[in-house]
């Protein structure tokens, strides 16, 4: 099978790699459409992704969905030809939490994630034509919810994950800064939790276009304008650390800001103040726990993503796809792959 495999920081390549065969417990999946990430750009860039350092040729991808196409030996409910995408994190041990984390399984302290060289040996991704899984990873598609679309299932439980962290928007103005794929599925999840207005901010008008179609009521282009002041409730989805003080600055005292967006693992410059002087909450959102399920029965209630796929590139495009969706003058969002036919 051919699959895209990061080598090292600039070593990107679409390798002829085994076919893996469905053990015990385990489906054959043949995939069919992945995602590109901010993670899987940076393994390619960097050899990194935050503390994760790349030791070895890893599979890239965790945003991927694709049909069934063997099913290995006591694995009941589930049949060749399904259409499926997945919960790409598998906790090591024995998954018991202390009851103040109850539920919250994205906080375990070992968690092995489709694409991730976080433990050695790295845990392949699915950018590839098949992939055994876990069939406890495995979630079933319902009618009306084809598998591109269900590939980004996994961004999208990212965020209702960060929606899910302010208990109740209903009726609330809202500001999301920073309108990548992230922050407009962010825009797309506050919609549906019931806030009145969203509104996203950026630097691209490309990406404001894609938070436009996503349900955000207004954007501000911020290299000529100003971010809107005493916003109860802010989702900081850009991870720049210099848009944190003018962040903290429009969102009203005694307000809460969700930092949804990857900060840098390292030092950083950024101005704080006002997170003091304003007695804000400023939370942090870690990928998700189960809301996949929750991102899936969105996708298949209506909730559209088609805004967010710019780009489509074959498996053996891989490369291209990459310098395409970490170039922002491409007018790119998602960058999607076509895994599979």
């Amino acid at each position: 099978m051919r699959a895209v495999v990061v080598h090292g920081a600039g070593d990107l390549r679409v390798d002829e790699l085994p076919d893996p065969t469905a053990g015990p417990g385990e489906v054959l999946v043949a995939m069919e459409w992945g995602g590109i990430c901010g993670s899987d750009l940076a393994y390619w860039r960097h050899g990194r992704s935050g503390t994760a350092v790349l030791r070895h040729p890893m599979v890239l991808g965790h945003e991927v969905a694709g049909r069934i196409r063997a099913v290995g030996a006591g694995v009941r409910g589930l049949e060749v030809g399904t259409a499926v995408t997945f919960q790409p994190a598998q906790l090591i041990g024995d998954g018991l939490l202390p009851d103040r984390l109850a539920g919250r399984t994205n906080l375990y302290p070992q968690v092995r994630y489709f694409g991730s060289a976080a433990f050695d040996p790295h845990t392949d991704g699915g950018f590839s034509e098949l992939r055994a899984v876990r069939a406890d990873q495995v979630r079933v598609l319902p009618p009306g919810v084809d598998t591109q679309r269900a590939a980004l299932a996994e961004p999208l439980a990212v965020a209702i994950h960060a929606v899910g962290r302010v208990p109740d928007l209903r009726g609330r103005t809202v500001l999301v800064n920073g309108a990548g794929p992230i922050g407009s599925l962010v825009v797309a999840a506050a919609r549906r939790a019931g806030a009145a207005e969203v509104i996203a901010a950026d630097v691209s008008a490309d990406s404001l276009a894609v938070a436009r179609a996503m349900g955000a009521d207004g954007t501000v282009d911020v290299r000529t304008a100003s971010l809107p002041t005493d916003v109860t409730v802010v989702f900081e989805a850009s991870g720049v650390p210099a848009a944190l003080g003018g962040v903290l600055r429009a969102t009203a005292k005694g307000g809460t800001v969700v930092q949804v967006g990857n900060l840098p693992g390292t030092e950083i410059t950024a101005v704080l103040g006002d997170l003091i002087t304003r007695e804000l909450t400023w939370v942090g959102s870690y990928r998700f726990a189960e809301e996949v399920d929750e991102a899936i029965t969105a996708l298949a209630e209506g909730l559209e993503v088609d805004p967010l796929m710019t780009h489509v590139f074959d498996l053996e495009d891989a490369r291209a796809a990459m310098e395409t969706a970490a170039d922002r003058s491409t007018g790119s969002s998602k960058v999607m792959l076509r895994l599979g036919r």
